[in-house]
């Protein structure tokens, strides 16, 4: 599952890490700018000095977050169960499977951290956004092997678009599948979503044999 809210607890962790813990859920809640510093430290049970004295300022708390988020994402992801199928296709298609699965409950717990900073501080803090964006790119990136394999094994080549662009549009929809979700707060909206960008890549590896078999 995507990293849920927490009952953080004073003695579990040390205290940065119980203040990231707090920063992935509140930011995901409320939003960075309401993410107040007296939130995130009731959170993590810790003080305000302990606060300042690992993130010198709100914009150093943001980097740390999405990188954190990037950390701990990553471990799920490469853990999950959707790189088993043998054919290449088959393990992309699973992880749109996998996405649509943890995609349940509130918004504030599946949707992506990065995703909900990026919309609110790509201008006003560079730093942040540039954090959530190697968050992002880097997690599209885990998908190019696999794209790359299935086009290869079906022979698929197209001037249009690559493994890389396609792996770019798979995190276009499930970005904008959470904002549909946070608009109607209901996640069977950004599971819709989920489902026609499955049809989508379906057809997309669709070979000629098959469309004329389907005609």
């Amino acid at each position: 599952m995507m990293p849920r809210p927490t009952k953080i607890h004073p003695e579990r962790g040390d205290a940065r890490t119980r203040l990231l813990e707090a920063a992935r859920d509140i930011i995901r809640q409320k939003g960075f700018a309401a993410a107040s510093v007296d939130d995130l430290c009731q959170a993590a049970g810790v003080t305000k000095g302990a606060y300042f004295h690992h993130f010198k300022s709100k914009e150093a708390l943001g980097v740390a977050a999405a990188d954190f988020w990037t950390k701990t994402t990553s471990e799920l992801f490469a853990h999950a169960p959707y790189h088993a199928p043998e054919d290449p296709l088959g393990r992309v298609l699973a992880y749109l499977d996998f996405r649509k699965a943890i995609i349940e409950g509130d918004p504030s717990a599946f949707t992506c951290l990065a995703g909900t900073m990026t919309q609110e501080v790509y201008k006003t803090y560079p730093s942040i956004r540039d954090a959530c964006a190697a968050s992002i790119f880097g997690h599209a990136a885990t998908l190019e092997p696999d794209i790359e394999a299935a086009m290869e094994l079906r022979g698929i080549t197209n001037e249009n678009w690559s493994a890389e662009s396609l792996a770019r549009h798979i995190q276009a929809v499930l970005q904008g599948a959470f904002i549909l979700a946070k608009a109607s707060g209901d996640a069977k909206l950004a599971q819709e979503s989920v489902n026609h960008l499955k049809r989508y890549v379906e057809l997309l590896f669709e070979s000629p044999q098959q469309e004329e078999d389907q005609s």
